[in-house]
């Protein structure tokens, strides 16, 4: 392994694809998170059913990820990943401001148009980690790629505690979506001194090369197994965020809470902790030179955090948030599990793998999310049923990284 002094690291991990990543993936949050944590609020406003309304159209949005994920990623490897890079943030920024003008618009129904730009800005969304993770983990030397990564989640996670306290400051929900539809739109101009990745541009020369082909994971057995492995490595992430933070106001009287939960505040404290568990995830899988066991030793840490906030006596709103912080930070994992997707693939579907995969992860947030209903309603215990589904997804989890392929230093210049 290459070993760098001190002034060529902070060249490659604070180059320009690193921090325009970094801040693509900050606006990415802001704007994926803020609808969970404005459900309540904005759908008051609108006269619109909090959950059972609000859960719809936050699938729609999710359905938009994956949907999204798939498009985005067979550009990024037939196009280059610059074209995602400008294309996502163009039609998430656009579909943002425009949910700014929903007490304006009186035309359609109002869940119909919520759900409609929650979509399109799912659609939009679904392209920015995959391709900047990709575009660092092809621009920075192997023995740097982690750290690197993990700078790019890390920074971009707290794009979800701004638009917590930007939800907070402004008073009104409108405006927090205007905020994020503006700095979508201004980060557009930093990007354009960005370079493409030098490994794109090799295999962009090859000819007879298959580029993009979403279907060659699901027809070659090996990439098939690969790539569902890559998936259940995150489930755990959207199972904290998606069902114990999105979800937090449902956990009030199980858990004997007196004080209101709120889950944009839940959301936020969770992103606190994922935020610096992005950044140490890197470091930590330098120090064991593995990513596997960096991965597995966080989900570990996360499993005990899920317990005791369940079954630990959470009897008050703030020892909730600090388990919140907890399991943020045992899930910010995120980074290195996104870094995994994109290093387990040759250069001709990578951006595909590295788009998709998390997006996929996000969309089993719809059926993890039908599962966990039809439990409380069969058990009638929320917390009962958190439970069971938290058995097993953090079982696929931890089978899923143990059997998967490492890829600490790995040479990503190769192809399928």
């Amino acid at each position: 392994m290459k070993t760098f002094t001190g002034k060529e690291k902070m060249k490659y991990l604070f180059s320009l694809p690193v921090i325009v990543a970094a801040l693509g993936y900050f606006v990415d949050i802001y704007d994926l998170l803020l609808f969970g944590i404005v459900r309540i609020p904005s759908s008051i406003a609108l006269g619109i059913d909090p959950d059972k309304t609000g859960v719809m159209i936050q699938n729609w949005q999710v359905l938009g990820l994956v949907l999204g994920g798939i498009l985005w990623g067979i550009m990024g490897d037939k196009r280059g990943r610059l074209s995602v890079l400008f294309g996502s943030i163009l039609i998430y920024s656009s579909a943002n401001i425009a949910c700014g003008f929903l007490p304006q618009i009186n035309f359609m129904d109002k869940s119909f148009a919520y759900a409609a730009l929650r979509f399109v800005a799912g659609v939009g969304l679904a392209g920015e980690l995959g391709a900047g993770i990709t575009l660092v983990s092809e621009s920075l030397p192997k023995e740097l790629r982690a750290i690197g990564t993990s700078i790019v989640a890390g920074f971009g996670l707290l794009g979800a505690v701004v638009a917590n306290f930007t939800v907070e400051l402004s008073g009104d929900w409108t405006i927090a979506y205007f905020i994020g539809g503006g700095l979508g739109f201004l980060l557009l101009i930093f990007r354009i001194g960005v370079s493409e990745s030098g490994i794109f541009k090799h295999m962009e020369k090859e000819n007879g090369v298959a580029k993009g082909n979403f279907f060659a994971f699901f027809t070659r057995k090996e990439l098939f197994v690969k790539y569902i492995r890559c998936i259940a490595i995150g489930l755990p992430t959207w199972f904290c965020i998606g069902i114990l933070a999105v979800l937090a106001n449902q956990f009030n009287e199980p858990l004997g809470i007196k004080e209101k939960l709120i889950p944009g505040k839940a959301i936020m404290w969770a992103y606190i902790g994922i935020s610096a568990g992005d950044f140490l995830s890197g470091f930590i899988s330098q120090w064991l030179k593995s990513r596997k066991k960096a991965i597995f030793w966080m989900i570990l840490f996360t499993m005990i955090g899920v317990a005791l906030m369940l079954f630990g006596g959470t009897h008050t709103a703030k020892t909730y948030y600090f388990y919140c912080v907890w399991l943020g930070l045992g899930t910010g994992y995120w980074a290195m599990f996104v870094t995994v997707g994109a290093e387990q693939f040759g250069t001709n579907i990578r951006s595909t793998a590295a788009t998709t995969i998390p997006n996929m992860v996000r969309g089993m947030l719809i059926p993890m999310t039908l599962i966990f209903e039809f439990l409380t309603t069969s058990i009638g215990s929320t917390v009962y049923a958190a439970t069971l589904l938290g058995i097993i997804v953090f079982a696929l989890g931890i089978y899923s990284t143990m059997t998967i392929g490492e890829t600490h230093g790995k040479d990503l210049d190769y192809t399928e």
